[in-house]
Order: C-alpha cells, then structure tokens, then sequence
C-alpha cells in the first residue's frame, strides 16, 4: 500500500473540464492503495457518511464553514434569518468565508457559482500537508476536486440551455394550446 504511488500515478482533475473518472471509483481505488483507515476515509468523504477520521473532519468543517458564509449571504440578500440554514462547525477560516462572500459580488449567477467553485477546489488543499505532499491528505484533496469537477460537469453550459430549451418549447406548447 503506498498513497505516494496512487497519488503520483493520478490524472490530473481539470476544474472546467471533465473528471477523469467518478468518485465512487477513485474510492475503491483507494482501497487497494491507502491503509484501511484512510480508504475508509476517502469512501465516507465521498459518499458523505459519518467518520471520525482527521481529514474527513476537517473537510467538513471547512465545507460548513463555506456554506454558513454562503447561508448569511443568501439570507442577507433576501433580509431573512441564516440562523436557520448554519451548521456549527469547529474552527473558523477567515480567509475561505472571505472567499465565498466575495463570490456573492460576482456579477451574475455564473459568475457566482464559479467563483464558489473555485473556493472549494482551493480549500481541498488545505487538507495536503506540506510535509507529505504525496501522502493521504493530497488523496482526500483529489477526492473533494473529482466530486467539484463531477458537479460542474452536470452543470455545464451546454446542459444548461438543453434544459432551458426543452423548458422554453414546453412553455411555447402550453401557451399555444390556450389559444
């Protein structure tokens, strides 16, 4: 087992492209490669169960601390409450909630959602030690940037005005029938 071999033979995760493979199977690539601790890990970081493992634990106090900061945006746009949609998490990274709130002055949804984006696949780095750069942490990283590159995919341009187009064509249809 040896994380520093899995990591070095990985592809490369574009962020505005497709990822090379899904994260369901990246985590059992794991498991052939990283001690049973940290495959289990990188499995329940992916498909989001509960675990006591330092690196998953991190992730999501980073990940809620960037929702939170997305949650007092949102609600303030809308004057409403955050308190609602907050979850606690432990720590506070100042400069990711910086991040995300600067994202909210994106001109555009677009815009928005990328910059977002980009504030997570940042963040994943956070989870490399810079003593062990070819160690487990950088396997969580590039699990946590598979899942980004997944969603982004899902959500691509092209997709995006397929959806809209099959809406605006429904619409046409019921607006024609009431004639």
């Amino acid at each position: 087992m040896s994380a520093e071999y899995l990591v070095s033979s990985l592809p490369p995760v574009p962020f505005d492209g497709p990822a090379p493979f899904p994260q369901a199977k990246f985590a059992e690539m794991c498991s052939e490669w990283l001690s049973a601790r940290d495959a289990r890990g990188v499995a329940a970081l992916v498909s989001g169960a509960e675990s006591s493992h330092p690196l998953v634990v991190r992730w999501r106090d980073l990940s809620v601390q960037m929702r939170n900061a997305s949650a007092e945006e949102r609600a303030r746009a809308s004057g409403a409450d955050a308190g609602k949609w907050k979850r606690p998490a432990s720590g506070c990274d100042i400069y990711r909630t910086s991040l995300v709130r600067a994202a909210f002055r994106e001109n555009g949804p677009m815009a928005r959602q990328d910059a977002l984006d980009r504030a997570e696949w940042d963040a994943a780095g956070e989870l490399v030690s810079p003593c062990d750069p070819l160690g487990p942490g950088a396997a969580f990283a590039y699990a946590v940037r598979l899942g980004v590159a997944e969603r982004r995919s899902r959500t691509a341009a092209t997709e995006g005005n397929a959806i809209f187009d099959r809406i605006a064509a429904a619409a046409r249809t019921g607006a024609a029938g009431k004639e």
